[in-house]
This record gives C-alpha cells, sequence and structure tokens, in this order.
C-alpha cells in the first residue's frame, strides 16, 4: 500500500518564473491548519490526468503557516508528472498530498554548512538558506545553473539577502568542487541537491579528502526512465513488463499488487524488497556498498535491471 496521509490541498495560486519553471502556492483545501513543513521537507503529490495517476515528489521551498510553496520544472523528457503541472493544473485545483516528509533536515552542531545545487536542485537549499540566515548560523552556497536562467534564479535567492550566495552559470570545472571543499573549516557539513553529475563530484571530492560520511547529505528524487525489461513478482504470480519511461515500482502499483513506498526517489528505504534472480542496476542512495553487491536487494522506485528480468520477493 502507497502511504497517503489524508491532506487535501488546493492550488491557491500558479506563476510562471520562466517557460520551464513554475511556481506554486498551496493551501488546505479545508481551511484546517496545515503541518509543519520544515526546511528539506517534500510533499508527494497525487496528480491525476485522464490517462494516468502520477505521484511526484516536490520540495517545500517555504512554508509560511497557510501555504506551501513549491517550484517544478518542466522536464524536456518529462515522464509525465512535470508536464501535467505545468500543462494541465489550474488554480482551485485540489491535490491530495501526504503530510510534509523530511529525510532531508538540517543536522545540528555543524559548524558551518556547504550548500551546492544544480538547476532546480535549488529548491530544498532555498528553505535551508532562509533558515540558516534567519537564524545567524554560518553557511555557504553555490549554485549552478544555465546562462539563460540566471536572472531567474538570481531573483529566486534574493529574498535570502545573504552575500554568501553565488550562482555560476557553468559546470564546474576540474578540480572546482575539491578545491571548494579544501576551503571549509573543520566541521562543516555539506548538502546537496542537483544532477547526478555534479553530486557525484562532490561525493569523489569529499571521499578523496576523508571527509566523514555523516557530515556529506543529499537530496535526491530519481529519474527512473531507462531499457524497457520484464519482471516476475514470485510470490503474487504476476509476470510484468516496465516501460522505458516507467518505474518498477510503478509497474507493480499499475498491477495491483501492494507495496510500499515513501519518497519514490530511492533515499528513505520504504520500498526495499529482496531480490531472487537478475542482475539489478542500483540507482539509490540507501542501500550501501555491500547490500548491493549481494545483488538480494533492490529499491522499486528508481533501480532498474541490467538482465533481461528481474524476479521479486512479493
Amino acid at each position: 500500500m502507497i502511504r497517503h496521509d489524508p491532506l487535501m490541498l488546493r492550488v491557491s495560486r500558479i506563476e510562471s518564473l520562466s517557460p520551464t519553471l513554475r511556481r506554486i502556492i498551496l493551501k488546505s483545501a479545508n481551511g484546517e491548519p496545515l503541518p509543519v513543513a520544515g526546511p528539506g521537507a517534500h510533499l508527494s503529490l497525487t496528480l491525476a490526468s485522464p490517462k494516468k495517476v502520477y505521484r511526484n515528489s516536490y520540495s517545500v521551498v517555504s512554508f509560511s503557516g497557510d501555504h506551501y510553496e513549491l517550484i517544478v520544472r518542466r522536464v524536456e523528457d518529462s515522464r509525465g508528472g512535470s508536464a501535467f503541472v505545468h500543462e494541465n493544473l489550474k488554480e482551485g485545483d485540489l491535490l491530495p498530498s501526504t503530510v510534509p516528509l523530511n529525510l532531508f533536515p538540517i543536522q545540528v552542531g555543524s559548524r558551518k554548512r556547504l550548500l551546492i545545487g544544480g538547476g532546480i536542485g535549488v529548491t530544498p537549499l532555498l528553505s535551508f538558506a532562509k533558515v540558516l540566515q534567519e537564524s545567524g548560523d554560518r553557511f555557504e552556497m553555490h549554485q549552478f545553473v544555465r546562462e539563460d536562467e540566471k536572472e531567474v534564479f538570481e531573483n529566486l535567492v534574493q529574498g535570502v539577502g545573504s552575500k554568501n550566495i553565488h550562482i555560476h552559470t557553468r559546470r564546474p570545472k576540474d578540480g572546482e568542487i575539491q578545491a571548494l571543499l579544501e576551503e571549509q573549516p573543520l566541521g562543516t557539513s555539506i548538502y546537496m541537491c542537483g544532477p547526478d553529475g555534479l553530486m557525484a563530484a562532490v561525493d569523489e571530492a569529499a571521499e578523496a579528502l576523508g571527509w566523514p560520511e555523516n557530515h556529506v547529505h543529499r537530496e535526491v528524487f530519481g529519474a527512473a526512465g531507462g531499457k524497457p525489461f520484464k519482471a516476475k513478482l514470485a510470490k503474487s504470480g504476476c509476470e510484468l513488463e516496465v516501460g522505458e519511461n516507467q518505474s518498477l515500482l510503478e509497474a507493480i502499483e499499475e498491477a495491483g499488487v501492494p507495496i510500499n513506498s515513501l519518497c519514490r526517489g530511492g533515499a528513505c528505504g520504504e520500498c526495499m524488497t529482496s531480490l531472487l534472480e537478475g542482475d539489478p542496476e542500483h540507482r539509490d542512495h540507501f542501500l550501501n556498498k555491500e547490500e548491493k553487491e549481494s545483488g538480494k536487494l533492490i529499491m522499486p522506485c528508481v533501480s532498474r535491471a541490467k538482465s533481461a528480468q528481474l524476479v521479486l520477493d512479493i
């Protein structure tokens, strides 16, 4: 079963920030107080189109007590969710949602926070920057964006009012991330969200410099696309075809087989499933190296198959 807490939201306002970015303001549909969304929290929304129901997670950029603010990018190769938000969502629409979930909170006790983002990965980092600025905590933020979106992102961070925010209109140069980490004082924690390549570069630099793993944090809403493959559900007796623009989790759900899920991005571990046969392509950030190498577990929300078929113990 998918865990959706009883929260119904109404689209109060939609604002176009750029051809590919929309700001969405969500309020309570029944006028009741909204659950608090702390920095790093996200909502998992149910988006119902005439053809399909999408369940997408979006970071809460800000929470003011009576509304949640989201910013959604129209992804070029969208599997449906972001396209729905940009093409079909209207002011006044009702959206079922989970309560705010937080797998990416600000950890206490850090001497400094280093925020590194790319593109729409700015959304959780904006919530961090606002709180850190208000509290007077030490932080530094580096955001990498396309040249044509520089002004948009400058406007997004303008409200934070911090001189510690740097907008880069290019990809990081070789060695630049490592040099940035070398400049940080002991006790600094990293928080990152963005393209896989950017986060991999941060991970590699942190590992090379000996940073403690518990000082490196990331927010991931993983992509599920890839080559089609087959999946057999041993206990349920189902055989599934997983399409190139479909996640294994979505295929299981569409077959009507109960399975837990929460973040839908490979970070929380809620959908972790035993794997009986097949060679998985791990894309999650939950299983450790040994667990992945064992080939006995898989996160269906983001991971796929290297082999023609996977056999799951469900």
